[in-house]
């Protein structure tokens, strides 16, 4: 998906009163709960991987984590603490602040947002929850001198932790939570055409969509429509009936607000009551997200972050400064009550629903998902479409606003206002970034750097512990260059000699590799030296041996350690000098690399290990730095 595709944000409906449809066959409980099932392909449901709980809170692993997969996982609920109480590390986060403060300002023109509410945890534990910048600093935008205009000081309004800001495409997860809810009680089927729960979205070629395509935006329905250029409700949903898909059902990825606009008209017609009800009855009353809505009351304006002076060309309404009431001009037009956009949130409360998918759908004493169900919405159902993942309403491993977050289970989502959502169950973490980024126009703020910026600070937070040694060579996260780790020469004098060393990768693989390297020349020439390597650790994906033919990892290694072995013995006629080369080209980046207990051995002898003194002080390390985390 795209900003841009935000940027064309469509309409949700405000059908209300529909009659319900019953005698609807879902997916079983069983179907939910793992195994494999196949959806146009072959898709693996394989369990993922939420992080084991420990006790202690100041190792790797947090304190007041959940339990593993599957099961009943502890009902964590959160608390403010201390980064050391979350188990991470407190100087990433406050760079994870100092970053966002700088977005602030020319970013790279005007800023990228007027402020912002920062949020972060692991386990039960909020260890950082700050706001910046104004939630209202801007009185108007001036378009012909393309800025905005300021506020005198004592008028502007400050962010603050308890900020509510509108959620833009967010919204779009809470629709996903609720059409999961129906599956789970078998009124609505993810494989059944959209159409037998809602004829009239038959029309025009749309027949064949599922319920699946719907939510994994593989429906081939165009990014948006104007809805709000039609005065009447009975003129929106003509259009909507009439839309032909630009693409065939199930061809491609094409990213749409029509998708969640038909599921919330699904999710009205089959349950009799409109959307707003449902997302308060059935997941913010339960989980006490009190300061989470449709259409805030004029009691909450005080409390809401400004939008956009929305007025023509730019916009499609004219309605002047935009401040507690829906930005999404087709969810305005619907009565703020959409299916893809509309609901109004904080930060503490999305961390509560962020909290409650990491224990496996519950929070405290409320259950709103099955953990079977959790895990069907974070698996991947578009592996036909690499670079497009996505479970049911989430995205999947998106570097691109997640950062060094991103894992093939992370998920999340953005807004085109400046929010966005992220949790990734290997580490038990949940990041959440709303800034109010079309304040005071849409057209300043482009691109995602202040999101994937935090997720880069959050992942550097979450300690990576030493296999064996009391540091490991952390070979950092720029994100564009190299850096290399260089053994000296070595004599290769025998028919078995082997390079081990424990390895840890997590990398971008459009952007970065780690390669293995040898010279014959003492480092005048060099060439890729194939390896294998194993995990050291449960948790690796893949318990076998992987064969590296070409000298490099790229991507998630399982963020474990791995046992690396590399034959060196047809290098016996020059000898070798061996270097890890760690190449970034920017600008998405993951976690970086990491390599500990290297040793080189032969029959009889060690030619060379990294935990003599001597051996150490020959290592040459350019970018590369010894790290205990």
């Amino acid at each position: 998906m795209t900003e841009d595709a935000e940027a064309a944000a469509g309409a949700g409906s405000g059908s209300r009163g529909i009659g319900r449809t019953s005698g609807i066959s879902g997916i079983s409980r069983r179907r939910l709960g793992g195994g494999v099932l196949a959806l146009g392909g072959a898709l693996a449901l394989a369990p993922v991987p939420f992080a084991q709980a420990t006790g202690g809170g100041s190792g790797g692993s947090p304190s007041g984590a959940t339990g593993g997969q599957g099961g009943e996982r502890r009902r964590t609920v959160l608390r403010h603490g201390t980064p050391e109480r979350a188990g991470l590390l407190p100087g990433p986060l406050e760079r994870l602040v100092t970053d966002a403060e700088r977005f602030l300002g020319p970013s790279p023109t005007h800023p990228w947002y007027a402020g912002a509410v920062l949020l972060a945890g692991r386990g039960g534990t909020v260890a950082l929850h700050h706001p910046i910048g104004w939630a209202m600093r801007y009185s108007a935008y001036d378009e012909t001198t393309d800025t905005g205009v300021e506020l005198p000081p004592g008028q502007r309004i400050p962010m603050t932790r308890e900020t509510v800001f509108d959620l833009a495409s967010v919204s779009k997860l809470f629709t996903a939570i609720l059409a999961v809810r129906r599956i789970e009680r078998d009124e609505l089927e993810l494989e059944a055409p959209a159409a037998r729960y809602l004829p009239e979205f038959g029309a025009a070629g749309k027949e064949g969509i599922t319920v699946r395509q719907l939510l994994t935006h593989t429906s081939g329905l165009r990014a948006w429509i104007p809805f709000h250029r039609e005065p009447t409700q009975e003129g929106r949903l003509r259009m909507l009936w009439a839309e032909v898909p630009a693409k065939p059902p199930g061809s491609a990825y094409l990213y749409s607000d029509l998708n969640l606009i038909a599921l919330q008209l699904i999710l009205e017609r089959i349950s009799g009551r409109p959307l707003d009800a449902l997302l308060r009855d059935e997941i913010t009353a339960p989980l006490g997200m009190r300061r989470t809505r449709f259409n805030p009351p004029a009691s909450w304006k005080p409390f809401i972050a400004a939008t956009e002076d929305s007025r023509p060309p730019w916009s499609g309404l004219d309605r002047g400064l935009v401040r507690g009431e829906v930005h999404d001009e087709n969810a305005h037009a619907f009565g703020g009550v959409a299916g893809h956009a509309g609901v109004f949130s904080s930060a503490f409360d999305l961390a509560v629903l962020a909290r409650t998918l990491l224990n496996g759908g519950a929070y405290g004493r409320a259950r709103i998902l099955r953990p079977e169900s959790v895990e069907l919405m974070l698996t991947d159902f578009n592996t036909a479409f690499p670079g497009d993942e996505h479970g049911l309403g989430f995205e999947l491993n998106q570097h691109w606003f997640m950062g060094a977050l991103a894992t093939p289970y992370t998920a999340g989502h953005t807004g085109f206002t400046g929010t966005s959502l992220v949790i990734d169950p290997t580490t038990d973490t949940f990041l959440v970034v709303l800034g109010n980024s079309v304040h005071p126009v849409r057209r300043w703020r482009s691109g995602s750097a202040p999101r994937a910026t935090a997720g880069g600070h959050l992942a550097r937070a979450i300690p990576v512990r030493p296999f064996r040694s009391r540091t490991a060579w952390f070979s950092g996260t720029a994100s564009s260059g190299a850096g290399t780790l260089t053994l000296p020469v070595l004599a290769v004098g025998a028919a078995r000699t082997e390079l081990r060393c424990a390895l840890w990768w997590d990398t971008e693989p459009a952007t970065e590799s780690l390669t293995l390297e040898g010279s014959p020349d003492g480092g005048a020439t060099w060439r890729p030296v194939p390896f294998t390597t194993v995990p050291a650790e449960d948790g690796g994906e893949g318990q076998g041996p992987a064969d590296h033919a070409d000298g490099s990892v790229t991507g998630w290694s399982g963020r474990v350690w791995h046992r690396l072995t590399a034959d060196l013995s047809g290098w016996r006629a020059t000898g070798v000098r061996l270097r890890w080369r760690y190449a970034a080209a920017g600008p998405a980046t993951g976690r970086g690399a990491y390599v500990d207990t290297i040793r080189v051995t032969e029959p009889g002898r060690t030619v060379f290990d990294a935990s003599r003194p001597g051996d150490a002080a020959r290592i040459t390390a350019d970018g590369w730095v010894p790290s205990r985390d």
